[in-house]
């Protein structure tokens, strides 16, 4: 008996030795998601690097002129710094850091008030500019900034974004006045770095359904006519689903769109269940766990949930993408390679090399599969292979609200 009880222990331990820790209760382990996901941003790091880096392989950088034309710890071409003014003005970019401003200073305002303040009054500033001097950045700087980062949606969806986020830091109606008489009733159907009217009109619709104010109830239907063109069982969709179930918007870097949009649904999920509403596309009932659903959907299948089973996000499960478009990941680390690698020189011994990349970037997503759920893995394949900080940032909102309802 004592052997059979000893034999059942090793096998248990055996067995919870080969679980993967990377499911928890069925699902993906969010909480580890999380955060790899955060921890990307290290990896992404310029300057001199602070003692608590967690991406060991990542060393100084950007201490001199230099570009991130090669690994970065050996930028030493011309880094031209740029700036828009009242002649060359910039109402996208100059909206977009008020945004960002604006939304940093609700987070400070309980732990550091003085820096809120001092983030919502340069919010405000920089507001200001891109309201009185009205033009897209890319038309000011061109070359510099084209073709990959145009404004091709133009700057009033930043115009938009940047009064929404000011209104709701400072409830100063002048920005909500300043919105409507520019128009914030533009429908598309993607939320993206280029577009943001989506995030707005979800944003504004908040107003509405959790502080009760009738005044904003038209950005209500904005934001579920949106919902509705994405939603796969709406009459009104206008948006693809590979057979795996992945939303497919465009073949470059197809998940900055997935996550970006899933940010949204988990978002408008949380204000209806806190308003108790439900809404329509076309006769077909929509509810809270409608839109959960499919943002769970993405989320695990951006974790490895997929026909293929592959991780999207490195060093997420056993099975995620090993050659990644990404300089500092591709060519050996500063620390195992101390002489310098020229712009050049990182081309055909490791840019074209079928090896996998010397360094993880932990946490990283890349581009994506294609409409097919097919990834070939190819760091030369730069819009599947390729991760980016606007495909990172969209993802830790739904992920991290995945945390708090598995958690419980």
């Amino acid at each position: 008996m004592a052997t059979m009880s000893r034999a059942c222990v090793c096998l248990l331990v055996l067995f919870l030795g080969l679980m993967d820790t990377n499911f928890v209760h069925g699902s993906p382990n969010y909480r580890d998601a999380l955060a790899k996901s955060l921890l990307f941003f290290q990896g992404q790091r310029s300057g001199r690097l602070p003692s608590g880096q967690k991406i060991s392989w990542r060393s100084n950088s950007g201490l001199s002129d230099g570009s991130l034309a090669h690994r970065p710890e050996d930028m030493d071409t011309a880094r031209t710094v740029y700036w828009v003014s009242p002649s060359n003005p910039g109402s996208d970019v100059a909206a977009e850091t008020a945004a960002a401003l604006a939304a940093a200073s609700m987070v400070f305002r309980k732990v550091d008030p003085k820096y809120a303040a001092v983030l919502v009054k340069t919010a405000k500033k920089v507001m200001q500019f891109a309201m009185q001097y009205r033009g897209a950045y890319s038309d000011s700087l061109g070359s510099a900034v084209c073709p990959f980062y145009c404004s091709y949606s133009g700057y009033k969806d930043e115009l938009v974004w940047g009064a929404t986020w000011l209104f709701r830091a400072t409830n100063d109606v002048s920005y909500y006045n300043f919105l409507k008489s520019i128009g914030a009733d533009d429908s598309p159907d993607v939320f993206s770095w280029d577009n943001k009217f989506a995030g707005a009109h979800v944003l504004l619709a908040r107003r509405a359904l959790v502080d009760n104010d009738r005044n904003f109830e038209n950005f209500v239907h904005e934001a579920e006519d949106f919902m509705c063109k994405i939603l796969p069982n709406s009459p009104s969709s206008s948006t693809r689903y590979t057979q795996g179930g992945l939303m497919y918007k465009m073949s470059e870097s197809n998940l900055q769109y997935v996550t970006s949009i899933t940010f949204l649904l988990t978002t408008y999920a949380k204000y209806m269940k806190a308003a108790k509403h439900t809404f329509n596309c076309n006769g077909v009932n929509i509810y809270p766990n409608t839109l959960l659903a499919v943002a769970k959907k993405q989320v695990d299948y951006i974790l490895g949930v997929n026909p293929i089973k592959m991780s999207y996000m490195v060093g997420f499960g056993a099975n995620y993408p090993k050659r990644i478009h990404h300089r500092g990941s591709s060519l050996p680390s500063h620390a195992s390679h101390p002489q310098s690698i020229g712009c050049d020189g990182g081309f055909q011994a490791y840019y074209y090399s079928a090896n996998p990349n010397p360094n993880i970037l932990t946490g990283a997503i890349v581009g994506g599969p294609n409409e097919n759920d097919g990834y070939a893995d190819d760091r030369t394949a730069y819009s599947q292979s390729e991760p980016a900080t606007y495909i990172n940032g969209a993802f830790v909102g739904p992920v991290a609200y995945f945390v708090g309802s598995y958690s419980r």
